[in-house]
């Protein structure tokens, strides 16, 4: 049995038999008084002791917080998602771009003008570097020691200082040196393979062909792209990339440019390629077929150059083009300079010669230089008085060596005048009283007055860019009397007209231009836009685009008025002041100038003409500067290119015929 008690007296005990019943239980009466409570009357109860008035403020400023956290998390993974994305997945894969083959350009005849030259260039990625300074800028000083140029150490502490890092900037490349030697490079090479954050890459440089210096003036240059060119083109370039700055180079950077490939690549902790893990190839640039001929380019370079030592000057433009569609054959500005300088990264010494040569070889003369058109400008002016019938082509007018008005004398360039004079002499021998007469009257004559010859002059280009696909073109200047009084304070007096008339005063004009409307007058009657891209070409040159050779204006004169001052032009070299040219192996037609612009200094000289006469093929404007007179200088120089040029077309028609 087994007894339950406890040593404290319990008030019973329990005993459980070996069957495990109850055998019996005694209990202490006096137990219940021990256990008794007293009742107080008091209750203690279980109740809300929570203010429901408060829940609402709790659950607002719940609110405020899930809304904060939502609308943080929107700009982290909406707004800024692709930045963050982008730090976080170039810590370990990188996008790499794959540099597109930039397009090649051609003469007429596809001589390539330029090519595509392997060129070293290195560069940091400022993420990737050593994060300690003292590590970062021990890379920096043994690249300046490879390199052997300490201005490159510095260069590279001002730009990483500029470069906060870890941000998106920090793993796009900065630029540090480029056309790095051969030795230089391969020892960079194998010295960046320990430099975390160096690349040393094989980028193309333009290298070009430059028989004559004055392609440079047509092609152009590529360089490194600056600040402000990467803010203006965006997410295209990066600044280790190049981009033409001028010429065609600039012009067509669409079409020479093609479309970047890219490599997606995993790293390493150095930042260097471990894998390739996907690639996406580049589109190579577009070449360009132009309609310049190399061999006419050349030689008119080389004749110009030689007269202009001969004459003692420095300064010409030479432009011949082809009157029937406005492509443009040879575009000559002396003197020039030679554009490789620039493509390899020109130094600050040599840009500064440039730049202080007296004689600005670095001036497109063609196309950006703005003279008085003298002369060159009557055959202008012939046709509007023409057109307005204020002249017939038998309208004559005695030139007795000029005009005079009160105490103002307008005169001609010959002592004692010209005699009797029609239209046509009168472009022939130049005649200033004739013009006079036709621009702004004498005596009882009425002359076509400022604003007509103003307007005429706008018909046929003048006082605006012709639309050449070359940067940096002039629009030359046509005055008028509300620009005089704006301007100058002084009202419009007929001298002003006189002067306008001969091509004088404030009149303005390019030798693009001028080349330009003497095709006008060679194809009979048709204004087109000079160009020097003919087609535009894919990487197997083959067909993508022809140019436009839709004229300009068109029907804007009367073909019997166009051919009446054809033919004074036409006189000009049989009887004029361009007799030199009959020795020409084709007809030529053209018109001499000698323009006025500075009282101390001697006068401009131009030509300008078309040939063959009754079927051109070519027109020339040639202009010295300060060449004195075009018969002199300017009209020898016409006759040597277009002996040459015509002598040639005349031995292939030869050869042809034979074979």
């Amino acid at each position: 049995m087994t007894n339950f008690s406890n040593k404290n007296n319990n008030p019973f005990s329990i005993k459980i038999d070996k069957h495990g019943k109850l055998d019996g239980f005694s209990y202490r009466l006096g137990w219940t008084e021990d256990s008794y409570i007293v009742d107080t009357g008091k209750r203690e109860t279980v109740g809300i002791t929570f203010n429901f008035s408060r829940l609402k403020w709790l659950i607002i400023a719940i609110c405020c917080l899930l809304s904060l956290l939502i609308a943080r998390a929107a700009w982290l993974q909406i707004v800024n998602g692709s930045y963050y994305y982008s730090m976080a997945e170039g810590n370990r894969i990188r996008l790499e771009r794959v540099e597109a083959k930039r397009g090649i350009i051609y003469d007429r005849n596809f001589n390539p003008l330029v090519k595509n030259a392997a060129n070293f260039l290195l560069y940091f990625i400022p993420a990737d570097l050593p994060k300690e300074e003292a590590s970062k800028n021990k890379i920096i000083f043994q690249i300046g020691s490879i390199l052997e140029d300490e201005n490159i150490s510095q260069k590279a502490k001002e730009e990483l200082a500029k470069i906060k890092f870890g941000s998106l900037e920090s793993y796009q490349p900065l630029f540090i040196a480029d056309n790095i030697k051969y030795e230089k490079a391969m020892l960079l090479y194998l010295e960046s393979a320990q430099m975390p954050g160096v690349v040393l890459s094989n980028k193309m440089r333009r290298d070009y062909n430059l028989t004559c210096s004055s392609l440079s003036h047509v092609l152009g240059y590529t360089g490194k792209i600056s600040e402000e060119e990467l803010k203006n083109f965006g997410d295209e370039y990066l600044l280790i990339d190049y981009i033409g700055k001028i010429g065609l180079e600039y012009f067509y950077e669409n079409e020479l440019k093609g479309k970047n490939g890219n490599k997606q690549i995993e790293v390493d902790a150095f930042g260097k390629e471990k894998k390739i893990l996907s690639t996406s190839e580049p589109q190579d640039g577009h070449n360009l077929l132009l309609s310049l001929d190399l061999n006419l380019q050349k030689k008119a370079e080389e004749i110009t150059a030689e007269y202009l030592k001969k004459t003692g000057t420095n300064k010409a433009s030479v432009i011949i083009m082809d009157p029937n569609n406005g492509e443009i054959l040879s575009l000559v500005s002396l003197p020039a300079f030679d554009n490789n300088v620039f493509a390899r990264g020109i130094k600050q010494n040599e840009y500064q010669e440039l730049i202080n040569n007296e004689y600005h070889p670095l001036y497109n003369r063609s196309i950006s230089g703005e003279y008085p058109p003298g002369s060159t400008f009557k055959p202008i002016m012939a046709v509007a008085a023409l057109e307005e019938k204020i002249i017939n082509e038998s309208t004559s007018f005695l030139s007795v060596g000029g005009l005079r008005i009160n105490q103002w004398f307008f005169p001609d360039w010959k002592s004692g005048g010209h005699g009797v004079t029609d239209v046509r002499k009168a472009i022939a021998q130049s005649v200033n009283t004739f013009f006079y007469y036709i621009g702004g009257g004498f005596d009882n004559f009425v002359g076509l007055g400022a604003d007509r010859i103003v307007n005429y002059a706008k018909m046929f280009g003048l006082g605006a860019q012709t639309g050449i696909d070359l940067s940096g073109e002039a629009s030359g200047f046509l005055p008028s009397k509300e620009w005089k009084e704006e301007t100058k304070g002084e009202r419009w007096y007929i001298g002003d007209t006189y002067h306008l008339s001969i091509g004088q005063g404030d009149l303005l004009a390019t030798p693009l231009q001028i080349a330009n409307y003497t095709s006008v007058f060679a194809n009979g009657g048709k204004l087109y836009r000079p160009h020097l891209v003919k087609q535009i070409l894919n990487g197997k040159d083959e067909i993508i685009q022809n140019i436009d050779i839709s004229p300009v204006r068109e029907n804007f004169i009367e073909e019997k008025n166009i051919e009446i001052v054809k033919e004074g032009m036409r006189q000009t070299v049989t009887s004029g002041s361009a007799q030199s040219l009959q020795s020409v192996p084709v007809a030529v037609a053209g018109k001499t100038g000698t323009a006025q612009w500075s009282s101390t200094k001697p006068n401009h000289a131009w030509f300008t003409g078309f040939a063959p006469y009754d079927n051109p093929q070519v027109a020339i404007t040639v202009l010295v500067e300060e060449g004195i007179e075009g018969s002199s200088v300017s009209v020898p120089i016409a006759k040597d290119i277009l002996t040459w040029y015509f002598s040639g077309k005349q031995n292939e028609s030869s050869e042809n015929k034979t074979e």
